[in-house]
């Protein structure tokens, strides 16, 4: 988890905001559709985009994120890495262009900041520490000078707002991060959760993205609940068709203990994944079946074992180099499940399976006790 997250949320990422119209009703046509995963749609649009206006970053920026939405809905998965990459480079290229006969263009400045900041944020999630931290430094200056040339930018907030909060939050959280963190400014939690409001409230671009960041501290920081549910709502309210924001809904409700809620939640989402609607792919499928499964143990069992093995297989087609929890959760309660169903034979073999796996909290503690437990119920036959 630390790995998924250190400088992820660290190297602000800035879906920036031309002060210059483009066909505005166009890029938010787009933006929509990045939000509604409606990848081909949105390609289109801000290809129109690139078409109308080819010496404006803002196309290039905007395709740049569609691919980014596909990374996010699998960020184990590395195959659009290089595409990603290489359309920020594009984005880059138009902005330097740009800033070579205008180094004050704040269009140009703020997506240049923006895709630095993203790119930046891949290569934290790839571990790739070095390559990040020189992307975050050299991101900052540009946001601080955009704003000074227009402070009535509201969206320009977002990278201010995301930066105060995770530059105090992530060390503080994570010590290990410090020397990492020492060529930043420091931060301050409080003030950019305000920031972060305000976009999220009156942002023109940002405010989605802003929300977004509020749903994901507020889940994995400020461990508050009750507010991550409130913008994981809204936003899936506004965005029917993201599964990823679904998905939140679905853990903050078993986080709450409404578990009658969050099981019905998994139980659409498992059906919109097995009917291959868009968005909903292999890894909402995983934990859909996942979480379904854990609301038959009690009453039905023998469906438990059906959703736990299918969340098994799929998680060894997701997992690479390490085991997920997904696939060492199932797995320990598929032998519990067989141990009680008096199929030792079969409970064994997912124990030893479990002490295979990495060690994942307690993980191999519970299957070494319970396979104990088991060996000596089976010589007392």
């Amino acid at each position: 988890m630390k790995n998924k997250i250190l400088f992820a949320v660290i190297i602000f990422s800035i879906p920036l905001f031309a002060r210059k119209q483009i066909n505005d009703s166009l890029v938010n046509a787009g933006i929509r559709q990045i939000y509604n995963l409606q990848f081909k749609t949105a390609e289109t649009t801000f290809a129109e985009v690139i078409k109308q206006n080819p010496k404006s970053p803002i196309g290039y920026f905007f395709d740049a994120m569609v691919i980014w939405w596909k990374i996010s809905l699998d960020m184990e998965n590395e195959r659009y890495d290089d595409i990603f990459y290489d359309k920020l480079e594009t984005a880059i290229d138009v902005c330097d262009e740009i800033l070579d006969k205008n180094p004050n263009d704040v269009d140009a400045l703020f997506f240049k900041g923006g895709s630095l900041g993203f790119r930046g944020r891949l290569k934290s999630i790839r571990e790739e520490w070095f390559g990040a931290v020189l992307d975050g430094k050299d991101a900052l200056p540009l946001v601080h000078k955009v704003y000074a040339a227009d402070s009535t930018n509201i969206d320009v907030q977002l990278g201010f707002g995301i930066y105060n909060y995770y530059a105090a939050a992530v060390p503080e959280k994570y010590p290990f991060v410090k020397p990492f963190m020492a060529v930043f400014p420091g931060g301050n939690k409080a003030k950019g959760i305000r920031q972060l409001e305000y976009v999220a409230n009156r942002g023109k671009y940002a405010k989605y993205e802003s929300q977004f960041f509020l749903l994901t501290l507020y889940y994995g920081f400020e461990e508050d609940n009750l507010q991550a549910l409130k913008y994981a709502e809204r936003l899936f309210n506004e965005f029917p068709g993201n599964s990823l924001f679904e998905r939140y809904i679905g853990r903050i409700h078993f986080r709450l203990g409404n578990k009658d809620v969050s099981t019905s939640v998994f139980k659409s989402i498992y059906e919109k994944a097995v009917s291959k609607k868009n968005g909903y792919n292999k890894n909402s499928l995983r934990e859909a079946s996942y979480y379904v499964g854990l609301d038959f143990i009690k009453l039905q069992p023998a469906k438990a074992i059906e959703f736990f093995e299918e969340c098994v297989k799929i998680s060894k087609e997701l997992d690479d180099d390490e085991e997920s929890g997904f696939l060492i959760n199932a797995t320990l309660y598929l032998a519990r499940l067989y141990k009680n169903d008096k199929n030792y034979k079969k409970a064994s073999e997912y124990y030893e399976s479990v002490l295979d796996y990495r060690d994942y909290r307690d993980s191999h503690k519970s299957a070494e006790t319970e396979l104990t437990q088991l060996e000596n119920l089976i010589k007392k036959k």
